[in-house]
């Protein structure tokens, strides 16, 4: 999450303690921060990409047990299978 929202004014601030308010950003958990996951496997599923999907879990202000698990149920619940032919032709043969 990166603050101030524009990511332009704030201070990196990395010399700062994890979850120090005065740090210009924090790592929060998949779905929790302002990355557009769902846009992100759609364009990977635009291309075909079949490989590996890694999730770095890092946040200081959910427990660990918890939000691994909830990353990586957020996760699986954007990997749905493409579909083999386009919207329109998956009902021509009716």
């Amino acid at each position: 999450r990166i603050k101030p929202p524009t990511g332009r004014s704030g201070v990196l601030g990395s010399h700062l303690p994890w979850g120090d308010p005065r740090r210009g950003w924090d790592f929060v958990s998949t779905g929790h921060g302002d990355m557009h996951w769902e846009d992100a496997f759609r364009a990977l599923s635009s291309i075909g990409y079949s490989g590996p999907i890694s999730i770095e879990w890092e946040d200081a202000g959910m427990d660990r047990l918890h939000g691994a698990a909830e990353a990586v149920q957020r996760i699986r619940s954007l990997l749905w299978k493409r579909p083999e032919a386009s919207f329109d032709a998956a009902f021509s043969n009716q």
